[in-house]
């Protein structure tokens, strides 16, 4: 099996966020590849909605065997057993756990269910500042 490095946002601002994001990162081992990298937990403001409720974010790079497609439907699907109802179709909204595939090796990717690199990841402070940390430890370690 080829092993793939895949990028993902994790976001909570629903109930125990801390418990959500650790739920998901458990989750994530179980069923979809090895951690190589995590950053630190940022605590951010809410992006492209107002609410009362902060969020908790952080990067996690994994190294997968799953193609994208799969990938999303198991990131999915780790969102509902934590307790995410349906993603909204217009705008955003507070949430118990939200998982974005962030990139995908160096691909480029669009179909009707995804696009990769994330269309919006530079627009977004939270995705940006953790993948920052991750990648300039990247460049450390080096």
């Amino acid at each position: 099996m080829e092993a793939h490095t895949v990028y993902l946002s994790l976001g909570s601002n629903l109930g125990d966020k801390n418990l959500n994001l650790l739920r998901a990162i458990g989750l994530i081992a179980e069923r979809i590849g090895i951690f190589s990298a995590i950053s630190s937990v940022y605590e951010t403001a809410p992006w492209g909605f107002e609410s009362p409720h902060s969020f908790l974010n952080l990067v996690v790079r994994v190294e997968t065997a799953y193609l994208p497609l799969d990938l999303l439907e198991i990131t999915q699907q780790i969102e509902k057993d934590i307790g995410r109802t349906e993603k909204t179709v217009s705008g955003y909204q507070d949430r118990v756990i939200d998982i974005d595939i962030i990139f995908y090796d160096d691909w480029v990717y669009q179909s009707e269910q995804l696009t990769l690199p994330h269309p919006r990841y530079k627009e977004r402070p939270f995705v940006l500042e953790p993948l920052k940390e991750i990648i300039s430890n990247e460049t450390a370690q080096r």
